[in-house]
């Protein structure tokens, strides 16, 4: 008597063969019942999606931090090439003068500021180190909007 092959149909299958096909069934259902799992999970979508979002708006923030820092480079090279000599020269001057009296003034008043005051003040120069960068981009998205309004107004 010769045992029936797997790939007679009119057979009937083997212990084994049964095994293999329950085993593959239990395999394709618990596939299924995850994939059902992760449609009903309704919490876990919205965190993909709010991530999702994050990453876009992430990407069009650095796109549009790039844009101003162009603008703002070139506005400045306009103001500095449509400015005389002159003025310029009495703007580098003043500035050294306004540096000099700053230092001064704040010479004066760390000699008459009380101690804690000073400790404190110096943790918030070093808190705001930290976050120099998006302090100088708004600075100059600032500078820029101002800079556009005028230009518009002479218009």
């Amino acid at each position: 008597m010769s045992t029936p092959s797997k790939g007679d149909k009119g057979a009937a299958p083997t212990p084994e063969e049964l095994r293999e096909r329950v085993e593959h069934t239990r395999d394709e259902l618990g596939m299924t019942v995850e994939a059902l799992a992760a449609k009903a999970d309704v919490k876990e979508q919205a965190k993909e999606k709010a991530a999702e979002f994050k990453e876009q708006a992430a990407d069009k923030a650095v796109v549009v931090t790039d844009r101003i820092r162009e603008k703002t480079a070139h506005a400045a090279q306009l103001v500095k090439d449509r400015t005389p000599d002159p003025v310029l020269d009495k703007a580098a001057h003043a500035a050294a003068q306004v540096r000099e009296t700053a230092t001064r003034a704040g010479h004066l008043a760390a000699e008459r500021t009380p101690e804690p005051l000073r400790e404190k003040a110096g943790s918030a120069v070093t808190m705001t180190k930290g976050k120099r960068a998006p302090l100088l981009a708004a600075a100059t998205a600032f500078a820029v909007l101002l800079f556009l309004r005028r230009s518009r107004r002479r218009r």
